[in-house]
């Protein structure tokens, strides 16, 4: 049953947020087990901690080499790069230490994936400054994929569901993102958002592409971006058998998809993407001050390895406590397993 089911490296993230207790309290599931075989990537006595703090009945298995895994339930493999000391560990605080950790957990399973060793790589929460305090200057994981990997043309796709967004940029500022809305650059998204959306539903990819400015500009009264790039960019695609529209308003498009008529929607901007995404699936509670609902998934697409990851932050707030809410790590697993499949 193991050589049937793909092996998948999560990172742990960043020890001082709450990745290590997002990775064991998804890892105390069986329908993960059912879908994967999981090693961790990481330090053992960290996620020995996290086990400690969300109080689960696990043990902790660290190896060497992923071949020594055993890869069942009850147990959590870790492939123990012994790189952040128990004693160093400051829960809720950016650290450059915790910073190095964590970078290095991503570049292993990086490397673990080109090496095929690994089927697929789901990254828990990293701290974008603690990495820079670290000296490694990335404004965030998929900046890491691509560097390491040497893809220049990728891509963010949100999924939560059957709600997926895709970006033309994400961390820039919005004066760059504004700059970044250029014909070939915004073709090149469809393209990945048309082969990603095909791969997942089995075969219709019916895009949407959102205008940069409002009304799309209006024909040029608030801007030329969506009549001088956008829409270029979707009479290009059309040409190549692409099924899209666009430029549309921003502030509809989501809705239409949420609705069915899209399969997905290129977003301009970080934001612009982000918003719709997590309203739909991040549900917060202030008299008790959980989050019962943190959906969605992160896809980098255009990579030559498979990375998925958590849609959240490191929440630096709650960690230690034992609360984190594990339900976007557990979906990031099981797409992380679902793209990997027609690999094996």
């Amino acid at each position: 049953m193991n050589s049937h089911r793909p092996l998948l490296a999560i990172t742990m993230g960043d020890p001082g947020g709450i990745g290590p207790e997002v990775c064991a309290k998804a890892l105390a599931l069986e329908e993960v087990w059912g879908v994967c075989r999981p090693l961790v990537v990481g330090d053992a006595a960290i996620i020995e901690d996290a086990i400690r703090v969300c109080g689960l009945g696990l043990g902790v298995h660290a190896v060497d080499q992923p071949a020594q895994g055993r890869y069942q339930r009850g147990s959590i493999d870790v492939l123990d790069l012994h790189n952040m000391p128990l004693d160093q560990l400051r829960y809720g605080q950016v650290t450059p230490e915790q910073g190095r950790a964590s970078f290095e957990y991503v570049v292993k399973a990086i490397e673990l994936a080109q090496r095929e060793v690994a089927d697929a790589t789901v990254t828990g929460p990293i701290s974008k400054a603690a990495i820079n305090a670290a000296g490694f200057h990335y404004a965030g994981h998929t900046e890491i994929y691509g560097d390491r990997t040497g893809t220049t043309d990728y891509a963010m796709m949100l999924v939560d569901g059957g709600f997926r967004v895709i970006h033309v940029s994400t961390h820039v500022s919005l004066r760059q993102a504004c700059d970044a809305v250029r014909k070939q650059r915004v073709l090149k998204v469809i393209e990945l958002a048309h082969h990603a959306v095909r791969r997942l539903t089995g075969g219709t990819a019916r895009l949407a592409v959102a205008g940069l400015n409002p009304h799309c500009g209006e024909s040029g009264l608030f801007g030329a971006e969506d009549d001088e790039e956008i829409a270029p960019a979707v009479r290009a695609a059309k040409e190549r058998g692409i099924d899209v529209e666009g430029p549309l308003p921003a502030d509809t498009v989501f809705s239409k998809m949420r609705g069915g008529q899209y399969d997905a929607v290129v977003a301009m901007y970080h934001d612009q993407g982000h918003i719709p995404v997590k309203l739909l699936g991040f549900h917060y509670d202030e008299k008790t001050g959980v989050w019962s609902s943190v959906a969605g998934v992160n896809v980098t697409l255009g990579l030559p390895i498979i990375r998925t990851s958590v849609d959240h932050g490191t929440a630096f707030d709650k960690a230690g406590a034992g609360k984190a809410n594990a339900q976007s790590m557990v979906e990031a697993i099981k797409l992380a397993a679902v793209l990997a499949l027609p690999r094996r």
